[in-house]
């Protein structure tokens, strides 16, 4: 074995010893991104994942910070809504470092971060809850103001970095003595809006039926109608065949007409009388004469 071979494996060895104590590379995942720090000021921030190169350690180091989407569940707080009542609200916050190097400047770790977080939200909430009454918080602009704390919470939260991506209430409950209040209120809002809806409904009911009884005046109107047109056509058209009739034989005609008379005139209990003369009996005249 050479000299020079001893002296080249050495220099190699040594440079191995050398770049595993300061290490100028490093390693970011897709879930993280990073500061670099020279001689302990920020310099650059890194985004990209993949292996990067810095100068070795001291002169450069690196902070290590996650980019996706934290969660912070933050203990349950006493809120005053607009109508003086207290409520116990349990939220919870999703949130992201936006800024890494604003973020390190500002609040340095993710703890520091949370207690920011914790400081803003809250003052938020108390803000927003408190423009609104409970039944309203609890039933129809719950997602509104949520929305507006969101919103003002991530503005303020700009200046350390960080965006608050969203503020939700997991749980909203009520002091023992302000359940029994706020059951009264909404068990009375209740019956007011059923009480409108009945109201409403009874009118409608009302409209409807007045419209049916004039729509069933005007279809019964119109059936009389065509039922005195249809009954003056029959009569005119049964007139029109009995004086047809007649004109065939007038003799024969007033005989019926003769016996409907005998059959409704004639009966035990009636009594009629009549003078000898009478065109009434003049057929029971002529059957006596065809007797034998």
């Amino acid at each position: 074995m050479s000299k020079k071979w001893v002296l080249s494996l050495t220099v190699t060895l040594l440079l191995i010893v050398l770049l595993a104590i300061f290490k100028p590379w490093y390693v970011l995942d897709e879930t993280e991104q990073a500061v670099i720090l020279q001689l302990g000021k920020p310099l650059k921030t890194i985004t990209t994942s993949g292996l990067h190169v810095k100068l070795p350690y001291p002169l450069q180091t690196v902070r290590k910070f996650d980019k996706r989407i934290l969660e912070y569940d933050s203990p349950p707080e006493e809120v005053i809504t607009k109508d003086k009542k207290t409520l116990v609200t349990d939220s919870y916050v999703r949130w992201r470092i936006k800024n890494p190097l604003l973020f390190l400047q500002t609040v340095v770790t993710e703890a520091g971060a949370i207690q920011r977080i914790d400081d803003v939200v809250y003052s938020e909430l108390r803000t927003e809850i408190g423009k609104v009454e409970l039944f309203e918080l609890v039933s129809e602009l719950r997602k509104e103001v949520m929305g507006k704390v969101t919103r003002n919470a991530s503005l303020k939260a700009e200046g350390f970095g960080v965006e608050i991506v969203d503020v939700r209430i997991k749980r909203a409950d009520l002091p023992k003595q302000n359940e029994e209040a706020v059951f009264q209120r909404m068990k009375a809002e209740r019956e007011r809006q059923a009480k409108q809806y009945r109201s409403e409904g009874e009118e409608e009911a009302t409209k409807i039926r007045a419209e049916a009884d004039k729509e069933k005046a005007l279809i019964l109107a119109e059936a009389q109608k065509q039922a005195q047109i249809i009954r003056g056509e029959g009569e005119a058209r049964a007139l029109k065949i009995y004086a047809e009739t007649y004109a065939q034989d007038p003799e024969f005609f007033s005989f019926l007409k003769t016996l409907e008379v005998y059959e409704k005139s004639f009966s035990e209990k009636d009594t009629l009388i009549l003078t000898p003369q009478s065109k009434v009996l003049r057929y029971l005249k002529e059957f006596q004469k065809e007797e034998p």
